[in-house]
């Protein structure tokens, strides 16, 4: 590699994520990205206006599960009593696998808790029950803990009320303060702008994604069109409303476009329901008319699209700087360049997304351990190869992304150079990806009026 060539590679890896102001490009780029880009806007809030949902569809509570009225409680008092009194001692179970002793129940010669817990919110607010806790319970509990309860109004009065979880609000909310002080601090004014766009991320997902997919739309049209929302809403108030960041959108939303497409094909070709476990089962129940499958997609589209937004944004940097750093550099040159950067971006991005759907799956994995199937069994069961196939689907997806967008960001930087560069060329001196002359690294002759 040719010095100028490294010096490119070095200074696009140090600048690709600080996003600092681009370069203008040319009014008649700035045309062309525009006629692209604002009939896809247009699309989009027409595609948002016509399935607004107006709010989640009211049904009928089961009473099972996260459909379970729940309230708030409080343990007020906690002692030890004899299990065999509470009748939790341990029961006669069947010899566990391989002779191993028999599981359950309270050890003999134990103690057990019984917590006496008042519940303080709701139309019972004040009334109080008792629970149980066995030696061998994951959670026990302490005076003064807040506690989730939920409510069956159907069962006996004394047991209308049983512990669902514990209260998580206070620890919860100060994590999601240091998270936004290091965000601030860090990103300061672009790191405040990020943290509104995640904000307008959530408010797309719970005011329009979810119920419009409750309402009985289209779950993959309705993530093609709330993720292109979420898309817009972030790139545009985090990087600005620049030609670079317009070239971002292209390559996202072409990459966007080939996981839906990559998605409907192998979801149908493998047979894959999307019903594979109790929580998508309870939404079937509830709302019948909701497509499965659809959601399948719908969040393959969904968890897909935060890391295309790195991708396209960082590969476009990347380009954007190249440019700066060289400006004679041909778009060939720029996109050779960008794109080791890209192979590097790549390997750690596919890698992430494995390892992220590895470990939401690890509990899943380790029964597999244990009961000793083979490797193609477990790839093919259906629970398995449905997360195998949101992972490569969006792996394809990010790794497509990549040349797109640098070839697309290099094309553009490229052609404004071209249109506007070249009556300059004749004075010898550089030019910068803007086609006027380095003013601020001193210039050898007059501005070029425009």
């Amino acid at each position: 590699m040719s010095p100028p060539e490294s010096h490119s590679h070095s200074v696009a890896h140090s600048h690709a994520h600080s996003h600092g102001p681009a370069a203008p490009v040319s009014r008649h780029l700035r045309k062309v990205i525009a006629a692209i880009l604002i009939p896809f806007a247009a699309a989009v809030v027409v595609g948002l206006v016509v399935l607004w949902p107006g709010g989640a569809p009211p049904h009928k509570p089961s009473g099972v599960g996260f459909d379970q009225p729940t309230e708030q409680a409080r343990v007020i008092k906690v002692e030890e009593v004899n299990c065999a009194d509470v009748h939790a001692e341990p029961q006669p179970q069947p010899p566990g696998p391989q002779g191993q002793p028999p599981s359950g129940g309270a050890p003999k010669g134990k103690k057990c808790q019984r917590a006496t817990i008042k519940v303080t919110t709701g139309q019972n607010a004040g009334r109080t029950f008792q629970t149980v806790v066995t030696p061998d319970a994951l959670r026990h509990y302490t005076t003064g803990q807040g506690l989730v309860v939920s409510y069956s109004p159907r069962a006996p009065k004394d047991l209308q009320y049983s512990v669902s979880d514990v209260d998580r609000t206070f620890p919860m909310w100060v994590l999601a303060a240091i998270f936004a002080i290091a965000v601030v601090i860090v990103g300061r004014l672009r790191g405040v702008l990020a943290l509104v766009a995640l904000m307008a991320s959530f408010m797309v997902l719970t005011l329009f994604i979810l119920p419009a997919i409750l309402q009985g739309s289209d779950p993959l049209v309705v993530a093609v069109v709330g993720g292109s929302a979420i898309m817009l809403i972030a790139l545009y108030l985090c990087h600005g409303l620049t030609a670079r960041t317009s070239v971002a959108v292209l390559g996202t939303l072409a990459s966007l476009l080939l996981i839906s497409l990559l998605g409907s094909v192998f979801t149908g070709w493998a047979l894959l329901t999307g019903n594979t476990d109790d929580t998508t089962g309870l939404v079937h129940s509830l709302y019948p008319d909701i497509e499965i499958r659809g959601l399948l997609l719908a969040g393959i589209i969904i968890g897909s699209l935060g890391v295309l937004d790195d991708v396209t944004v960082t590969q476009t940097a990347a380009v954007w700087e190249l440019k700066e750093a060289d400006p004679s550099a041909s778009w060939r040159k720029l996109y050779g360049a960008a794109m080791r950067i890209g192979r590097d971006h790549i390997a750690s991005v596919v890698n992430t997304l494995v390892l992220a759907y590895a470990g939401a799956a690890l509990p899943l994995l380790l029964l597999f351990s244990i009961a000793q199937s083979s490797v193609g069994t477990v790839a093919t069961s259906e629970v398995v190869a449905e997360e195998i196939v949101r992972t490569l689907v969006g792996s394809i997806g990010l790794v497509a992304s990549v040349p797109l967008t640098t070839l697309l960001a290099a094309l553009v930087v490229s052609a404004d150079r071209r249109k506007e560069g070249a009556p300059g060329r004749a004075s010898g001196a550089p030019l910068t990806a803007t086609g006027g002359r380095p003013g601020r690294h001193g210039s050898r002759g007059r501005r070029r009026k425009r």
